[in-house]
């Protein structure tokens, strides 16, 4: 997007640092898509332009602006890509959804519109609920897909290794800053996947994991996969947040039948558009082939000319 230099890059971030009128995140980006510029929004809430000629009023601003403006030089010589909303590189199905992150922070390898399914379930996975995982990656690699999970202990760290351990792609969306690493046990494994997948976060890089960030991740995950897989979950579980934002997003969900026979949250999504219930891994692995089946027939009438 041509219009969108660095100027409006960091008018974004001191945006999002200062939160002018303790505005959120979300209605900071609503409020610079409505515009068309992030300097408009800066100038709208009372912060004077950034391109005045009154040398006083520049150093009024000057502060936050540069110090924005040094910190998108410096992240463009580390490790990992700074993208925001009105980037090219961002990725397209996260515009899908309601608050989207205003930027994310990407190490490893891009690929537009991927096919990637959220594979997911409890941290102190039960050795049934492990070996579901594992399958369900297996199959979900042979049949073309990218494996996708939060990069947490459990069902997430079977879903990545076995999706790397078969030659397939595994993206991890992370609840804290792209330098940091949670749990420290998968350091080793967050670094194999930004080698040969992709690691993203839409936190500031060494911002620690935190009780709100999670959830925050989970959103994220169910906006840029076209599916997501629950294989093992509590009545509490970060898998319920993200099965119940997947539902919001209208994206599909698919329920092993254990976490509808065991939770409450689980039998209520029962019966919902776009919730399956399934009592296998071949059948989880189907429900999806089915789901971008028909996706792929939907976008073909609307594509078909009108006679």
């Amino acid at each position: 997007m041509s219009s969108w230099d660095d100027d409006e890059r960091a008018a974004l971030l001191a945006l999002l640092r200062a939160r002018p009128e303790s505005m959120t995140w979300s209605r900071i980006t609503s409020e610079v898509v409505d515009a068309g510029s992030a300097r408009a929004v800066w100038e709208r809430f009372g912060v004077p332009s950034l391109f005045d000629a009154d040398a006083e009023v520049f150093h009024d601003t000057e502060p936050e602006i540069e110090s924005a403006k040094e910190d998108i030089a410096a992240w463009r010589s580390a490790e990992f890509d700074f993208i925001t909303f009105r980037d090219d590189e961002y990725p397209q199905q996260l515009r899908e959804v309601n608050q989207f992150p205003p930027f994310v922070f990407v190490r490893g390898t891009r690929v537009p519109r991927e096919n990637a399914v959220s594979v997911v379930g409890s941290r102190k996975a039960s050795p049934a609920a492990w070996d579901t995982a594992v399958d369900i990656s297996a199959r979900l690699v042979e049949a073309g897909f990218t494996v996708l999970s939060g990069l947490a202990s459990g069902i997430d760290t079977a879903a990545h290794n076995t999706a790397l351990e078969n030659g397939g792609r595994t993206v991890a969306v992370i609840g804290n800053g792209i330098r940091r690493v949670y749990p420290a046990a998968n350091r080793e494994l967050q670094e194999r996947i930004a080698r040969e997948g992709m690691v993203l976060s839409q936190f500031w890089p060494d911002s620690p994991p935190a009780k709100h960030t999670f959830p925050m991740r989970n959103a994220t995950m169910s906006a840029y996969g076209i599916a997501t897989i629950v294989v093992e979950a509590g009545e509490h579980s970060g898998a319920r947040i993200q099965a119940r934002t997947a539902v919001e997003h209208g994206r599909p969900v698919i329920l092993l039948d254990p976490v509808v026979r065991g939770t409450a949250w689980g039998a209520s999504l029962r019966g919902q558009p776009g919730v399956f219930v399934v009592d296998s891994p071949r059948s989880a692995v189907s429900a999806v082939e089915q789901i971008v089946s028909g996706k792929q027939q939907v976008e073909r009438l609307l594509a078909a000319p009108v006679s």
